[in-house]
């Protein structure tokens, strides 16, 4: 049935250009603009926006029809949170992701190089020494065996820490006399020379020294992203934290209608030129396809590279409580100047005492400048005191979380933490249950972005693999509806954009996708396994498998 559905969609492709069309026969899901959850069978669209739901056939006689055969219709999925451009190169660069080695990362390294060969820098990201049989950092002499004469930098798989080889610290200056900077740190062997690993801001000591990159890389790495996204559902997502190059970039091509997916940019709270660009206010296209009114902060690092900044010592690494990223002293001027100039923040927290710190600056902020109405969000909102998780709905700050996190990261969590602080600790329901609105998106490069493997996640607390029985600390699930209003409407109210995007109702542009089977009657176990047949963006089919 899906199959000819394909072929009679494709043969009206050419015929969607008619200012209105009526796609009927189809078994439509959404939440509209009272967050209602409903069903519909037909959907009204004219230039490129929803004009109703189960019109009045007899109110249509102009509108080019199309028969949908009762194909599965859910309004385009919004990942609130993930790194496009990163997404891209990473898409253009060796991928090491789940590798069970640290010697088969190394091999792989290796091929690569050996067929591309014109790289001045071998680049990839996506190891995870948490999956290898010793659980131990990886050093450079492991990269060194299979490719010495060439720098190599691989970033860990949420972005958190760097592995190089000895050619690439050499090209940096790294040695042994190298201080570890604030909020980072070199890792080091027994007689104090650096391993190969660098954490958080200890990255930059490196990357300072790779060619930066420039326009026609950006432009090469949007489009491998935009057709990932596309393929996979996202028609809108939430890019966390860019800097003043890609925020030109984007308005470039906004400007020229260039865009393939809708984005909601985050201005990065360490470029220097974040001033500037908070002076020139936001920035909104008409057409719906680019908004800036919000800045990224960072507050500390990843649990695995053990970066998470903790109130008390990680429970497998006792002397270790984390980083922070950004500085005590520097976090009240930064939630002043952003907030004070009317933009949404949006701050980076793993672990307890980030979340910690970013609430009670949130709290001092309102109370002398405003600002609690910005839509204020904590990124990733990991692991939080139990008692801190009420002071969200409190001062409403929005927890944008990514549930295929805890089903990674529950291979190693609790060494980490320990059982007392899991009952913090990627606590979906217990936000739901208290009234706060969580966003929910991958945080791809970092996940996979496919937005079904976290709608899975988030319903089972299960890995694709349906384990462990039950689910990992399964209290915490949601249901298949709370999770998908997590992923489209919820998601675009994180952005202020709930009115024209998150959902297929009235006034509201129409971006929508038909898959292959229905999520809200299958088996959970099997949600992960849905596959996208076609991407609708403002009307026009911008995607098939066709």
């Amino acid at each position: 049935m899906i199959r000819i559905l394909c072929a009679v969609l494709v043969c009206f492709a050419s015929l969607t250009n008619a200012s209105s069309t009526l796609i009927h026969n189809v078994k439509g899901y959404t939440y509209d603009g009272d967050e209602n959850f409903i069903r519909f069978s037909s959907i009204l669209i004219t230039d490129g926006k929803v004009v109703a739901l189960n019109p009045d056939p007899e109110s249509v006689d102009e509108a080019t029809k199309i028969d949908g055969r009762e194909a599965v219709m859910l309004p385009g999925l919004v990942d609130a949170h993930g790194h496009l451009l990163g997404l891209g190169s990473t898409l253009l660069q060796v991928d090491v992701r789940d590798l069970k080695s640290a010697k088969q990362t190394a091999q792989k390294v290796q091929s690569y190089g050996n067929n591309n060969k014109d790289l001045e820098w071998i680049r990839g990201r996506g190891w995870n020494q948490v999956l290898w049989p010793d659980k131990q950092f990886p050093t450079a002499k492991q990269l060194d065996e299979y490719v010495k004469n060439k720098p190599v930098w691989l970033e860990r798989v949420d972005g958190h820490a760097g592995w190089a080889n000895t050619k690439a610290l050499e090209l940096a200056g790294i040695t042994a006399d190298t201080l570890d900077p604030p909020g980072g740190k070199i890792l080091r062997d027994s007689r104090g020379k650096p391993s190969g690993v660098l954490i958080d801001n200890a990255m930059a000591l490196l990357e300072q020294h790779i060619p930066s990159a420039g326009k026609a890389f950006y432009q090469t790495s949007l489009d491998a992203a935009s057709e990932h996204l596309l393929s996979l559902g996202i028609t809108s997502m939430h890019d966390a934290g860019i800097d003043k190059k890609v925020y030109d970039f984007y308005q470039g091509l906004a400007a020229e209608k260039a865009l393939q997916v809708r984005i909601y940019a985050m201005l990065s709270a360490v470029d220097p030129q974040l001033v500037d660009m908070l002076e020139k206010g936001h920035v909104i296209d008409d057409s719906g396809f680019l908004s800036i009114r919000s800045v990224k902060a960072y507050g500390d690092g990843a649990l695995g590279s053990r970066g998470a900044a903790l109130l008390a010592p990680y429970s497998d690494a006792h002397q270790n409580s984390g980083l922070l990223v950004t500085r005590m002293k520097d976090v009240k001027p930064l939630f002043d100047l952003v907030l004070g100039k009317g933009f949404q923040l949006n701050y980076h927290a793993i672990g307890d005492r980030a979340n910690q710190i970013a609430l009670d600056q949130f709290a001092d902020t309102f109370t002398r400048l405003g600002g609690k109405s910005l839509r204020n969000r904590v990124e990733h909102t990991q692991v939080v005191a139990v008692e801190d998780i009420p002071r969200f709905k409190a001062l409403s700050i929005i927890p944008a979380m990514q549930p295929t996190h805890a089903t990674s990261d529950m291979n190693m969590a609790e060494d980490r933490l320990g059982k007392k602080r899991l009952k913090g600790a990627y606590a979906w329901q217990t936000f739901l249950k208290q009234g706060s609105r969580i966003a929910f998106g991958s945080d791809f490069p970092v996940e996979l972005a496919n937005p079904f493997y976290g709608l899975h996640a988030a319903v089972t607390r299960q890995n694709r693999e349906n384990l462990p029985k039950g689910g990992w600390i399964p209290e915490e699930a949601v249901s298949i509806h709370q999770a998908f209003k997590a992923f489209t409407y919820d998601a675009a109210y994180a952005a202020h954009q709930e009115n024209i995007l998150g959902g297929l109702s009235e006034g509201k542009w129409a971006d929508f996708i038909l898959v292959d089977q229905d999520i809200f009657t299958i088996s959970h176990q099997d949600i992960w396994k849905t596959k996208v047949l076609e991407t609708w963006i403002a009307g026009e089919k911008v995607y098939s498998t066709k």
